[in-house]
């Protein structure tokens, strides 16, 4: 989740220069090097930013005579923490893209994979480049790409997986006894509400398949207006099995903290437009809550890689009042 948000980078995105800048990976680029065909070679590097739990870098892949040049996306886990799970969390990923490989969800391939740093400098997933980019920008198109994602979140959850290749079963990323209350609230009252009404067992569901961490910094966008469309689906670390309404909450909080708590609202709304069906409010209220709440006290950990990509003006005391004015709206709406 929040703690996972590569998504803006992913496998396409924005780029700047200095690829072979910070942490040594002299290790990563040989064993790259060596997973390409005979006679290509690594001509360009360039840092992708909007992450922070893993280095990003696209690159630039030139082959002999006049082959074609293409790009692949190389991501490397250099932080302890991140490093630590890395072989797991790569290796899942790596699992998840070949299972998307011929079932219409436009996923990136894996190429080489390396989760335990045997041969690189840190644990690293090579994978194919996707086309187009990450849109957070508060312009015409906002209400269609939230439709044009929610859209997406159907077809990924449509997707009829056997038993034996189900990923594992989704994890809440909170509790009532963990949530981070702003300690400036002016509102204890409805933090205090919006807790309780998740002291409560999970609500009974059917499962399915879950990309866990979809929202628009891992969804990238080729076209405007009319020619917009979704072009690649990034950063499927966090893959699980469990209810379709919790990748609409996560979905749904990432939007209300671009875009307002009207945006956040509206998600499920386009989501049950594709047919889709999810929760009634009490068992939806819960799924949303579970979720918004994991964002508090300030949604910094989103907020740094957005602002990266240019959005400035997210705040903390923006994000936080607008987590605060989400809250109010689900209880409003849904109790």
């Amino acid at each position: 989740m929040i703690g996972n948000d590569d998504g803006s980078i992913g496998s396409g995105g924005t780029s700047t220069e200095g690829g072979d800048s910070g942490e040594g990976w002299a290790a990563t680029r040989r064993w790259a090097e060596g997973a390409l065909a005979p006679g290509e070679r690594i001509a360009r590097v360039t840092a992708l930013k909007g992450g922070w739990t893993s280095r990003m870098r696209r690159l630039d892949i030139e082959g002999p005579g006049s082959a074609p040049p293409y790009a692949l996306v190389l991501r490397s886990f250099v932080m302890p923490f991140y490093r630590r799970h890395a072989p797991a969390m790569l290796a899942r990923e790596a699992d998840v893209l070949r299972l998307l490989e011929h079932v219409g969800i436009p996923a990136a391939r894996p190429v080489a994979l390396d989760a335990q740093a045997a041969h690189c400098d840190h644990p690293s997933l090579m994978m194919t480049h996707l086309p187009g980019s990450v849109r957070l920008v508060q312009d015409e198109d906002v209400t269609r790409r939230a439709q044009l994602l929610a859209a997406q979140l159907a077809a990924i959850h449509a997707l009829e997986v056997g038993e034996d290749r189900r990923p594992r079963t989704w994890q809440a990323w909170t509790a009532p006894d963990l949530v981070r209350i702003p300690a400036d609230t002016s509102r204890p009252d409805l933090w205090a509400r919006a807790v309780d009404a998740i002291r409560r067992e999970p609500p009974a569901h059917r499962p399915h398949f879950l990309h866990r961490d979809f929202h628009p910094g891992n969804v990238l966008f080729t076209g405007s207006g009319a020619t917009l469309a979704v072009s690649g689906v990034v950063d499927w670390v966090e893959t699980s099995w469990g209810p379709r309404d919790l990748d609409v909450a996560h979905c749904s909080t990432t939007l209300a903290l671009l875009h307002g708590p009207a945006a956040g609202l509206a998600f499920a709304d386009h989501y049950r437009a594709t047919g889709a069906p999810l929760g009634d409010d009490r068992d939806h209220l819960y799924w949303r809550l579970l979720d918004a709440l994991a964002f508090a006290p300030d949604a910094e950990k989103v907020a740094t890689p957005w602002r990266e990509l240019g959005r400035a003006d997210l705040t903390p005391a923006l994000l936080t009042a607008r987590l605060e004015d989400y809250l109010q709206a689900l209880l409003d709406r849904h109790s």
